[in-house]
């Protein structure tokens, strides 16, 4: 059985996590997998660029797995390989600009304010009611992604129960025999499958589809608001139908294709960050008075999704990049918890990796949750949350600039000497993989740590917030399936399990 039992007792990536610091080795690992399966584990600069940028279309998504979630979320831009993924991605990069990106804080911002409204209403009376973590955070991210990708105000936060909502739960919920149905479709051919009367697997067809006929109700309706405009909306949905290079079924894939991705990724990185909050309140504090200071008082009206401050100012992006601090904070969550703990790649033809010979249809593995812990790239205190590392002693360079520019160039470096990184980590950008890297990077990666960013600072703004429960807090890895002390529950993304926190409201910004 290989290396399997220790792969399936421990969170997600966790194995690979120890390797890359305790294994010798040039840049790639070999281990087994169930039924001896092989996989290789890619670690090394030269083997990520050429896995990354150099052959990124000789490595391709596992069949199984594409013909899964492609028969539920349709062929997007996640799943989509070859000549395709380029045709997308080339027609849907003009929506994830710089400058498009900064367009839409103000609906993040009017969410993020919307959230903590609610949520105070919640404690009102009681501010020793534990808070579901998760619940509340994906009922944001969810209408986030409403409002900034589709144009469309879900409402999620004021009505949870809502069709799109539900719906979205049950498909994106499995319970455990259907996680262990899709583990094991990995290994099993597709007819296999056919036999077995799965009742999950209508259940999720059915969903899917309910929420595919929201989606073409919400593009029928845009592209006849766009034939009245002679400017496009904000959001990117609206983009996509102005470009004209996306048929109905096209936007109705990248539709789901962004309400999972975007979603999921988020709420995690969110419930990580109020778990890190909890354990340091001293850092709390320091974010409060950073975005007191840089971030005008922001009034919420839910009648006017207000996103205007108390001089009528919509709110800016400027005023989230003034915050330092809280730019490193995020981007400490974003390495050290990356919410996709690894992918897997299967060569679509003979090839090398590093000089190393890859056979057509071997397994490859990519970690971020390993090289984001690499302690030969990040230190001796790899594994510790420590904001400060993203912070410059230059003023000219931002945590937010460090950021871009590990996340997304794609030459290969050498990394600076230990000695020399200091407190700002490697620079290349192969030492931070939250979002991959080169053509089929994470086109939405700025979208996600704006929402993050924005989430963070209202949060923070408006309570303090504490464990609601004893949780240990003890080294970052720990025996029995813990992650600092707490269970790391893994579907989409990797997040903290069970996560209940209790929060006190505070002067809000």
């Amino acid at each position: 059985m290989g290396h399997f039992s220790r792969i399936v007792s421990e969170p997600q990536g966790q194995p690979l996590r120890q390797w890359i610091n305790d294994i010798p080795q040039n840049g790639l690992i070999r281990y087994l997998d169930f039924f001896n399966t092989e996989r290789i584990a890619v670690f090394g600069f030269t083997a990520l660029a050429d896995v990354l940028v150099h052959k990124a279309y000789d490595f391709v998504k596992p069949p199984q797995f594409a013909r899964g979630l492609g028969s539920i979320f349709g062929i997007g831009l996640f799943l989509a390989e070859g000549e395709e993924h380029k045709r997308q991605r080339r027609n849907l990069l003009p929506a994830f600009s710089y400058r498009h990106i900064k367009d839409l804080h103000p609906a993040f911002w009017s969410k993020s304010q919307e959230l903590v409204t609610s949520l105070s209403r919640h404690i009102q009376y009681d501010e020793n009611r534990e808070i579901d973590v998760d619940d509340w955070v994906s009922r944001a991210t969810l209408d986030i992604i409403g409002l900034a990708a589709f144009g469309h105000d879900f409402q999620t936060i004021q009505y949870p129960s809502g069709v799109l909502a539900e719906t979205y739960r049950k498909i994106l919920s499995p319970n455990r025999w259907s996680q262990l149905l899709g583990f094991l479709s990995f290994f099993l051919p597709p007819w296999f499958w056919s036999l077995l009367p799965i009742q999950h697997t209508g259940e999720l067809v059915k969903g899917s589809n309910i929420i595919k006929g929201i989606c073409r109700q919400m593009i029928r309706a845009r592209t006849e608001e766009l034939g009245f405009r002679t400017h496009p909306n904000r959001d990117i949905l609206s983009i996509a139908i102005a470009s004209g290079a996306f048929s109905e079924e096209d936007l109705v894939n990248q539709l789901m294709t962004f309400l999972v991705a975007g979603h999921e990724t988020t709420t995690a990185a969110m419930g990580w960050s109020l778990y890190e909050l909890c354990r340091n309140p001293s850092i709390q504090h320091r974010i409060r008075d950073e975005i007191r200071t840089h971030i005008p008082a922001q009034p919420f009206n839910h009648r006017h999704a207000d996103r205007r401050n108390e001089d009528g100012k919509e709110f800016q992006a400027t005023y989230i990049d003034r915050c330092t601090y809280l730019q490193a904070f995020c981007s400490e969550i974003l390495r050290l918890y990356p919410p996709i703990p690894l992918t897997m790649r299967v060569a679509a033809r003979d090839t090398t990796i590093s000089d190393t010979r890859i056979p057509k249809g071997t397994t490859i593995i990519l970690a971020p949750w390993a090289v984001n812990t690499s302690i030969e790239l990040w230190g001796k205190d790899a594994h510790v949350f420590r904001p400060e590392r993203w912070l410059s002693s230059s003023p000219t360079c931002t945590a937010n600039q460090r950021f871009h520019r590990l996340s997304t160039k794609n030459a290969v470096q050498r990394p600076l000497p230990l000695e020399r990184q200091k407190s700002i980590g490697p620079d290349t950008p192969y030492a931070f993989l939250t979002f991959l890297g080169g053509p089929r990077s994470c086109i939405g990666q700025s979208f996600a740590r704006a929402e993050l960013v924005c989430l963070v600072a209202a949060w923070v703004g408006a309570f303090e917030t504490e464990f609601a429960r004893v949780v240990e807090a003890g080294g970052c890895v720990d025996k029995g399936g813990l992650v600092n002390g707490v269970e790391v529950v893994t579907g989409i993304s990797a997040r903290p399990g069970s996560l209940k926190v209790r929060v006190r409201g505070v002067r809000s910004i």
